[in-house]
């Protein structure tokens, strides 16, 4: 404060004016600190569509009541900020039919975000890449329970391709 105070009749402000100002002043010194990180860095594209998509947005996950890896993935989609609904059911083959899923795209669970399915144990990375794109896709599927993958234990031993489905078509939608 004596340092504002010592610099005020240089750059000619009346003292009264500045001293009501300062602490504006801290406050917008604090946030682009809080902001930044280290110099020169930016944000990753993920931390970005962590803050802008999933911040209470609802993902619903239906599976078998038996499945352990399933409440494993509910878990991590809760640390990344989703607000997750549990349905326990063992008319996932049903559910799956009924949004298209194919056959070879399954895994254990299947979860509603939006006006998508995501099927399987999919990385949050590409469930924000649907939610900020939202593509005119049906869905997006991690096929079968890869090991290291999101809820599932072991090691990731390759990347992950996540499919996009559209009126039972498939596509590659991201590689993780």
């Amino acid at each position: 404060m004596a340092l504002l105070q010592s610099l005020m009749p240089l750059a000619g402000i009346p003292r009264g004016p500045l001293l009501l100002l300062a602490p504006f002043g801290a406050l917008l010194v604090f946030l682009a600190a809080a902001c930044g990180g280290e110099a020169g860095s930016e944000p990753t594209p993920s931390k970005i569509m962590q803050t802008t998509t999933t911040a209470g947005e609802t993902i619903t996950v239906h599976s078998s009541p038996t499945c352990g890896c399933c409440g494993e993935y509910e878990k991590y989609l809760e640390e990344e900020g989703f607000e997750v609904e549990s349905v326990k059911t063992e008319e996932t083959t049903e559910l799956k039919d009924e949004f298209g899923v194919p056959e070879d795209m399954r895994s254990c669970h299947t979860s509603i975000v939006g006006e998508y399915f995501v099927e399987g144990h999919v990385p949050v990375e590409a469930i924000r890449k649907l939610l900020e794109e939202k593509p005119q896709i049906d869905g997006i599927a991690l096929p079968r329970m890869p090991s290291g993958s999101p809820g599932m234990g072991g090691v990731k031993s390759e990347p992950f391709a996540i499919y996009s489905i559209m009126d039972g078509g498939i596509e590659e939608f991201v590689t993780l």
